[in-house]
């Protein structure tokens, strides 16, 4: 009882607030340090090593169509729900999330300044937050779907157990849509749960699933879920994997999918133990798939260097303020001031 009467009357909010990010820092860092412990710091090397100027412009090229296509995708999903934003503006916000994703912990921040900065530039941080959310929602949905129909149709060493996955999924996706029928369906309930279910109802029913919307994002999504690969199969020809073509694909897209995990350090974690996982599985060694991920990573951390400059570039612009007096000053991209509709965006990413 004095042990309980000594905690701090704080701990419980602060425990609330930074534990789930710990967590997901936690477990990216067992991971890695899991592969260390079994592959060592020889294959991490190797994939370092492994970086020619030939495989930067390609990842550079590739990353740049893939960011377009990603920043059209948001594009259409902010146009439906009601918060517009010009393509070239969507694609260096784009550029600067994917580069404060690669260098932050959980690989969500930089969606969270990118929904939060869109949004008070559009005067509605809610409907921003939202924007970004089924953007990244439907890129995932889009990449599983492409990542079973290659399974099905490319060897690999995951297709035995592809149908009790695919039931799993089923299972848990049956429920979630009827727990969000019956949620939505009490109009009466005025709970959290209750309004940001009647949202999501009202967003897939009036805005997404409409005809032109829904064609636009599965293109876009796949035109992604292509580049990606396309920078993986040259990531691991360059680090000397010799299987073939069709396997090798199959591999890239688990690897792919893992990625989208949100439990890295820096996008590190989630991504070299599937590699490590499915390179070993197929009998190419865990190691090559850990130099294959790092190089990667490190290809994809020099393709999004631009966002990069454009993070310095509002950095510099903050720090002149305005040019002439009487000109009304671009509203911050980072503001210092943090409201409660952009701590509630960074729980919904969290």
């Amino acid at each position: 009882m004095v042990f309980l009467h000594s905690v701090p009357a704080g701990t419980g909010p602060a425990v609330r607030r930074f534990g789930p990010p710990l967590l997901r820092l936690a477990a990216g860092g067992i991971v890695l340090w899991f592969l260390f412990r079994h592959v060592g710091g020889a294959p991490f090397e190797a994939g370092v090593r492994a970086v020619t100027w030939q495989t930067v412009l390609a990842a550079v090229t590739l990353t740049a169509l893939t960011t377009l296509c990603s920043a059209w995708r948001w594009r259409v999903v902010a146009r439906a729900l009601g918060v517009d934003i010009s393509l070239p503006r969507a694609v260096g916000a784009y550029y600067r999330s994917l580069f404060l994703n690669s260098v932050l912990p959980g690989g969500i921040l930089g969606d969270v300044h990118r929904a939060v900065t869109h949004g008070r530039r559009a005067g509605d941080v809610a409907r921003g937050v939202r924007a970004v959310a089924w953007e990244r929602l439907c890129g995932q949905v889009i990449q599983a779907v492409v990542t079973v129909v290659v399974l099905l149709t490319l060897p690999s060493p995951v297709r035995p157990a592809l149908p009790y996955v695919l039931g799993a999924v089923a299972v848990v996706a049956g429920c979630a849509a009827l727990v969000l029928r019956g949620t939505a369906r009490r109009g009466r309930s005025r709970s959290r749960p209750a309004r940001a279910a009647r949202a999501i109802a009202v967003d897939l029913r009036r805005d997404l699933l409409v005809p032109g919307v829904w064609p636009k994002l599965v293109l876009a999504s796949v035109l992604v879920v292509a580049g990606h690969t396309i920078t993986f199969v040259i990531a691991a020809r360059a680090a000397g994997t010799t299987a073939p073509l069709g396997e090798l694909i199959a591999l890239l897209m688990v690897i792919q999918t893992a990625s989208a995990i949100p439990l890295s350090i820096g996008g590190w974690g989630p991504r070299e133990g599937a590699a490590a996982w499915a390179f070993a599985a197929a009998g190419l060694g865990a190691a090559s798939g850990v130099t294959v991920a790092t190089l990667y990573a490190v290809l994809m951390l020099v393709a999004v260097t631009p966002g990069a400059g454009l993070l310095l570039k509002d950095a510099v612009r903050r720090r002149r303020g305005p040019v002439r007096p009487g000109v009304p000053r671009v509203p911050d991209p980072v503001p210092p001031a943090r409201r409660p509709a952009e701590r509630e965006a960074e729980r919904l990413f969290r």
